[in-house]
This record gives C-alpha cells, structure tokens and sequence, in this order.
C-alpha cells in the first residue's frame, strides 16, 4: 500500500542543508494499522506530509497503492491524494459554517460525483461512526470527540486506500480519546490500512505495527506491538 524506499527530504538555504528525512524507508501493507512515534522535530510530520502527496521529496522512491509518486505535477498529486488518501488532523479541520452533513460532503463534491450517490454514501458513514442523528448539526453543536467521528467519517466517505491520522485524539480528555482510538480499531477490523502519528506510547501500543522515526531516520521496527504494552493499552 506505502512503499518508500532511500526517501530524502532536504531544506536547503544559501548557507546550509537540513535534513528532515534521510535515507528513510518503510513499507506499510495492505490492512495493517502503523503507529509512527517520535520526539518532536524528528521528521514525524514531514513523513506525513510527503505521504499525504502535500510535500514532495528530494530524492529516493514513493509508491503509493501501485502509483510511483515521482515526478507527478500538481494535479496530477492533487488527484491521486482525493482518489487513495483519507486525513484525520488533530484540530478536526471542520468548517464551522457547514453542518455535519456538508462537512462530509466536501471531498465528494471535489469528485463530481452526482448528488444521489453523495447523499448515499454520507449516510452510510455517518451510520458508521454513530452519528447519522447529528447530520445537520454544526461542530460548535458537539463534543471534540464527535468532531473528531465526523472527520473521521469525512476521511471515509471516499473510500481511500489509506487513511492518515495525525495525532488523532491529541485534543480530546481520555475519555473521547478511547472511543476514538476504539473506532479507529473497529475500522482497522473491517479491512482500513492505517498510518497513524501519535506521541503517546498507550495509543501507539494498540496499533498492530511501531515505527519509532529520531532525526530523520527509521531507527526502529517493532512488529504487531509488544504484548504486554498492547495488552495494557486495551484494557
């Protein structure tokens, strides 16, 4: 689903090159669930960013559900990011001027897909988080934990390859955070590849698959998480 192999990213100045990925490669299968953890200014974010089709890279290969990622101009990326990607952000990302419903309906419309086969497919992932009730209520009407469903369901609606979450329950108290982490692993469960950035080690344990990212580089791979920790983390 995500191969990125010898990725480089380099920001250069007319008096120094700083890299923010050097030498990085990772392979994400189809259906797993990847926690990506991280000191800040480690290289997190730009990882996400390049795998997002936001930021393109210096050097190195980035395939992308088949799709070599190189050389593809603006629209081109601007495509293939609505057609494979799904974002969750941590700050919800939600228009306050749109209610639940067309918050959701945002990427389809990008697409052009008729209005009949939008409305359908928004209910069904509005059913999906749970809050098919709230369809035309605004974000400043809910929770951050229902905020948070809804970008979920808006990431689904169109049925991306992969879903990219960064830092996902970063702004919701513990309580909202477990339901969201439980619907992310309900999703996992139904088929979702997911690639997830958090800096909490509890989350991140519950994943199937650590990636731990420090200057730049992959430093380590742990496979289908330590049980012991992942057991704590659900219970």
């Amino acid at each position: 689903m995500l191969n990125m192999q010898g990725l480089s990213k380099v920001y250069r100045t007319e008096v120094v090159e700083t890299y923010a990925l050097r030498d990085f490669s990772l392979q994400v299968r189809e259906g797993e669930f990847v926690a990506v953890t991280g000191p800040s200014g480690s290289g997190k974010t730009t990882f996400l960013t390049i795998a997002g089709l936001l930021e393109e890279f210096s050097g190195g290969e980035y395939w992308l559900d088949g799709v070599d990622t190189r050389g593809l101009n603006d629209r081109q990326r601007s495509r293939l990011r609505n057609e494979k990607i799904g974002f969750v952000f941590q700050s919800f990302n939600l228009i306050p001027d749109l209610d639940v419903f067309d918050n959701v309906d945002v990427p389809l419309r990008y697409r052009g897909l008729p209005a009949a086969e939008r409305r359908r497919r928004i209910g069904e992932v509005l059913e999906r988080v749970g809050l098919c009730a709230r369809a035309r209520h605004y974000a400043a009407q809910m929770s951050g934990g229902q905020q948070q469903r809804v970008a979920i369901a808006r990431a689904l609606v169109g049925r991306p390859a992969l879903l990219l979450a960064d830092e996902p329950t970063g702004n919701l108290d513990t309580h909202m955070a477990r339901g969201v982490m439980e619907l992310l692993e309900e999703l996992h469960g139904g088929g979702a590849t997911i690639v997830m950035v958090t800096h909490d080690p509890q989350l991140a344990a519950r994943a199937q698959r650590q990636v731990h990212i420090m200057d730049g580089q992959l430093l380590e791979l742990v496979p289908f998480a330590d049980e012991t920790l992942r057991t704590a983390a659900l219970a």
